[in-house]
């Protein structure tokens, strides 16, 4: 069941660093908050703070702090927002929020706010959206918290595993790396697994249903090879709008230089839209190091593709 947040006041501002003022009643459009200093074309259009957190911060100083007065836009009761993470969502009726930060830089002394309250909590405990949904909003009403859950489709390319002549350890092994990464990261998925032979129509019907049902991972392992039926770079290929050649680069050079096989591998990666698609080795020892690498620089590729600047 998701989470039922209370908006406890609504706060606008016309200049960026100051107080701000709270009103009963906002209008959302596509670049944030009609009126307020910070809408605009980017991926910090509203603000949000927990009550929760001002209150621990009152506690902590003996300060009282007025809803907007570290700049929020929203301040909510009943969740402690900071615990979100980006690519959830806030919904009212039309409208909806987009998280796509945690945190921000502090201006330290030339913030106004900074000068009124000695500190600011927003560095580590504000969130920030973006508007998908326009509208109004209310004092007094709910947004529903909506955690995103990442889907992930594994595909096991290898014409004995599908005819049962040994199981398959690769396809699991991708989705054990996804739930220690997914499970550190404190993000929601869910994974579908198929078989198939080493088969290009099979692949390209499977591939070409999961970019449609727009999942956010698809992984295929097998059939990166020299052999005959080897063929998954080909026609993962097609479904890619553009490649993203360095990550594999890196992993053959690196793990190449251990182990000369290794840079015969033809693997791939690349994105359709929001679809980030790698295609991998069929060994269970390949799995391992590719998906250590990909880890690494995962986070970023999912917010590059959601268009969130992070740098």
């Amino acid at each position: 069941m998701n989470q039922l947040i209370r908006i406890r006041s609504l706060n606008l501002s016309s200049e960026k660093g100051k107080v701000k003022e709270s009103v009963p009643e906002v209008s959302l459009g596509d670049n944030g908050i009609k009126g307020d200093a910070h809408a605009g074309p980017w991926h910090r259009q509203v603000s949000l703070l927990a009550a929760e957190s001002i209150e621990k911060y009152e506690k902590d100083t003996g300060t009282r702090v007025p809803d907007g007065g570290f700049g929020e836009n929203i301040t909510t009761e009943g969740f402690t927002l900071h615990h979100a993470r980006p690519l959830d969502r806030f919904v009212c009726g039309d409208v909806v929020l987009e998280l796509t930060q945690v945190g921000k830089k502090c201006h330290g002394g030339k913030c106004a706010i900074y000068k009124q309250s000695g500190e600011c909590i927003m560095p580590d405990e504000g969130v920030f959206c973006r508007v998908l949904g326009q509208g109004r909003l209310k004092v007094g009403e709910q947004l529903e918290y909506v955690p995103y859950t990442f889907r992930i489709k594994v595909i096991t390319l290898s014409d004995r595993a599908y005819r049962g002549f040994y199981p398959d350890r690769s396809g699991p092994g991708i989705i054990h790396e996804m739930e220690q990464w997914f499970g550190e990261k404190r993000l929601k998925f869910s994974a579908g697994h198929a078989i198939l032979p080493d088969d290009p129509e099979a692949l390209d019907r499977e591939l070409g249903k999961a970019v449609k049902e727009q999942m956010d991972l698809v992984f295929t392992t097998g059939s990166t090879g020299l052999g005959s039926r080897d063929m998954a770079p080909e026609v993962a290929m097609k479904h890619m709008a553009r490649e993203i050649p360095g990550i594999m680069e890196l992993i053959r050079v690196k793990h190449g230089m251990v182990n000369p096989n290794a840079a015969l591998s033809r693997s791939v990666a690349g994105q359709s839209g929001k679809t980030l698609i790698f295609v991998l080795p069929g060994s269970t020892r390949a799995i391992r190091e590719y998906m250590q690498e990909i880890r690494h620089s995962l986070w970023h590729m999912i917010l590059m593709v959601h268009d969130i600047d992070s740098h």
